[in-house]
């Protein structure tokens, strides 16, 4: 994990239109390429890929498998906003305290969360097919 400052402090210009909505794709891009640094993220792809897989050979319904990516979409969002508070936490208390554990914690729960759901989700999906 590498925690670095910014090398520029000065604000950035506010952009408008198009350039906004390409700006924040390179930012998205930008973020994904941050958390692919991740191991639990690979995993958690690791593991999405198996399910989807899963499912299509078990013949689930097109219903089923859109709701298994929207899960999936919902854990990559989960991830990446606990890599940002373990980021942010790390940076501003460098020193072990309760605070960034109970924060990091957090953030590892709403995760696991949406791990439960995912495999409880394809479980369910998988015992209707039965």
């Amino acid at each position: 994990m590498s925690i670095e400052a910014p090398a520029d402090r000065r604000a950035h210009a506010k952009l408008r239109g198009i350039d906004h909505l390409l700006a924040s794709a390179r930012y998205s891009a930008a973020g994904l390429l941050r958390l692919l640094g991740e191991t639990a993220f690979r995993q958690e792809i690791m593991l999405g890929a198996a399910l989807l897989a899963l499912l299509l050979i078990a013949g689930v319904s097109p219903a089923m498998l859109l709701i298994q990516v929207v899960l999936l979409l919902i854990l990559a969002a989960a991830e990446a906003l606990n890599t940002a508070i373990e980021l942010i936490v790390d940076r501003v208390s460098p020193e072990i305290s309760t605070f960034a554990k109970q924060a990091k914690d957090l953030g590892s729960f709403a995760v696991f969360c949406l791990l439960a759901g995912n495999l409880g989700f394809a479980v369910a999906a998988l015992l209707l097919r039965i």
